[in-house]
């Protein structure tokens, strides 16, 4: 049996970041074969993990993936907010979105940690994950992913809490982060007034034309009265019609059309929402 020195032992330890006492003993039971303590460090970190499955994963953060032709966005969760800020954890929510966007798709979660990771060679998803669990000892959960065939723009708050998948027609990246960065913010319930859903609007009318008539306004100029107030209700709630965030004189879908882009849709998501 090879003799465990503190050099070997400190090796172990810079190449799994696991505490030193686990690399000893696994070097111990391992005969002081390196690849052999690896492994054994990891089948007890995925043991160890599976026993912790039920924690809650109430922090973590929502990373996106845009491009001319696919997008995607996916929600990784964590135990606690030090995790979600650090650059391993984000890093890891970035390269399941690259993954999901760029490979062949996945609809459940099981499906994206098998493949391949984008940045980590000769390793899945999967194999990152294990290893990142197993080093900070914490659960991660993929809770929602979702692609799109088309091009996108999209934009992540700093606290990587909120964000934003823009399906679009048309090239222009920096504005298409903008009009992104507007949704996070303005939170719009729809693109346009078309996919706005019809019996809620038919509801703000109604609701609309009864107060003007608890008003004792005139039946005969109810109906203009209303066409100027669900004018205002479009402006609060659709995209197009809202008043852009960097600029209140212009409409976003005005400001969309004359930076040579169509907006056809958007996902927000908030983290845990």
């Amino acid at each position: 049996m090879a003799e465990i020195t503190a050099a070997l032992v400190k090796q172990l330890r810079e190449e799994t970041q696991l505490p030193m006492m686990d690399c000893k003993a696994a070097l111990t039971e391992a005969g002081g074969d390196v690849e052999a303590a690896k492994k054994a460090l990891r089948e007890k970190g995925k043991v160890l993990m599976a026993s912790r499955a039920d924690r809650s994963t109430e922090e973590g953060r929502v990373a996106i993936y845009t491009s001319p032709k696919v997008g995607a966005i996916v929600e990784l969760q964590c135990e606690s907010a030090p995790v979600a800020g650090s650059d391993e954890f984000s890093q890891l929510a970035n390269d399941l979105a690259e993954q999901l966007a760029t490979g062949p798709g996945a609809n459940t979660a099981e499906e994206l940690w098998a493949q391949p990771s984008p940045r980590q060679k000769g390793k899945t998803l999967q194999d990152v994950k294990d290893e990142l669990e197993n080093k900070i000892r914490e659960v991660f959960r993929l809770s929602r992913l979702m692609r799109i065939e088309a091009a996108s723009g999209g934009y992540v708050h700093h606290d990587g809490r909120t964000g934003v998948l823009l399906e679009i027609e048309g090239s222009n990246d920096a504005l298409a982060r903008e009009i992104s960065m507007h949704v996070a913010a303005m939170k719009p319930q729809a693109v346009n007034k078309d996919a706005l859903d019809k019996s809620a609007v038919e509801q703000e009318r109604q609701t609309q034309m009864e107060r003007a008539r608890q008003e004792g306004k005139p039946e005969n100029i109810i109906e203009k009265m209303i066409e100027g107030r669900m004018r205002n209700f479009f402006s609060e709630v659709v995209l197009e019609e809202q008043a852009f965030i960097k600029d209140d004189k212009q409409t976003v879908g005005k400001i969309a059309a004359e930076g040579g882009l169509k907006l056809k849709n958007f996902t927000m998501w908030r983290l845990g929402e």
